[in-house]
């Protein structure tokens, strides 16, 4: 059942969000999971239906007008801003959608054990992989997987939140880390391509094709596929910025939705607040004498 205390809402088990979204697609519909920064994001999130809402660290920062990159970087503890804007913004005004926390598993100076412990008391339904060393490559990626922060922990991770009945929706760059994350247990696989391109801080020249977009979503699928058929496929990044782009991945592959950070909150804001404060700024004053007099 959903929250014992309230008889609503957060927090569900992983067999509530799992029947939820089974719930969705037996009716026709896509899986919409959304990144929400802010509260108020979350509320107008949840009113338009989406059936998952996350929690980043890289929300913050969306919100502040940087990058989404920043959520990578070691600009703050991503694990405190993600419990931080769920426990003070996000969960409180959340009614009905489960929340999940974006957990860096890497991180060393956390028990991973204890932190999902913490998560789960917050009133999270699930945990996501992120930041993710997913989606870090070359030398660097090599650096990170031999000096103890290696992607294997964020495996070790999901396998930890099945076992503490928390759902699990997380990044994978590759088929090889998409079998990985089904061995572990994951409920949710989404196919990341990249960084999301458009609007004034989204990418422009660090872009991959669609044809590579539908090609590798395809391949982590089928790569996962092999290992469960129970698992839920969404897509993101790269050229996916709209609804139609989202429609064009599922159309030709076989994800069953897709999960919008940038081209949700960040477009969102983006485009209604330029058009709004443009219509404001067009209208006339009425002449009916100088200001001040």
């Amino acid at each position: 059942m959903p929250n014992p205390w309230t008889g609503k809402g957060n927090p569900y088990t992983r067999k509530e969000v799992v029947e939820r979204l089974r719930a969705t697609l037996k009716k026709g519909g896509a899986i919409i999971a959304a990144g929400a920064g802010t509260g108020i994001s979350a509320k107008f999130i949840e009113r338009g239906g989406a059936d998952l809402i996350i929690i980043y660290n890289s929300g913050r920062f969306r919100m502040m007008g940087h990058g989404s990159t920043c959520g990578l970087m070691s600009y703050g503890d991503a694990n405190a801003i993600a419990m931080e804007i769920g426990e003070y913004e996000v969960l409180p005004v959340v009614e009905e959608v489960p929340v999940i926390c974006g957990v860096h598993a890497t991180d060393p100076r956390r028990r991973m054990w204890h932190w999902l412990g913490q998560v789960k008391e917050m009133g999270f339904s699930g945990v996501n992989n992120f930041p993710t060393h997913t989606i870090v490559d070359g030398h660097f990626r090599g650096v990170l997987e031999e000096t103890g922060m290696s992607v294997q922990k964020e495996f070790e991770m999901v396998a930890l939140a099945r076992r503490m009945d928390l759902f699990s929706v997380v990044y994978v760059a590759t088929p090889e880390e998409a079998v990985e994350m089904a061995k572990a247990g994951a409920d949710a696989i989404i196919a990341h391509v990249g960084t999301t391109v458009g609007g004034s801080i989204g990418v422009k020249k660090a872009l991959v094709s669609w044809d590579f977009t539908i090609k590798r979503t395809q391949e982590i699928i089928d790569a996962a596929s092999r290992v469960r058929k129970d698992i839920f496929f969404l897509c993101h990044g790269g050229p996916i910025n709209t609804p139609e782009d989202a429609q064009r991945v599922i159309q030709n592959t076989d994800a069953v939705g897709f999960v919008g950070a940038s081209s949700l909150e960040r477009m969102g804001v983006e485009e209604s607040l330029t058009n709004l404060t443009r219509k404001f700024k067009g209208l006339k004053a009425a002449k009916r004498g100088k200001p001040g007099k």
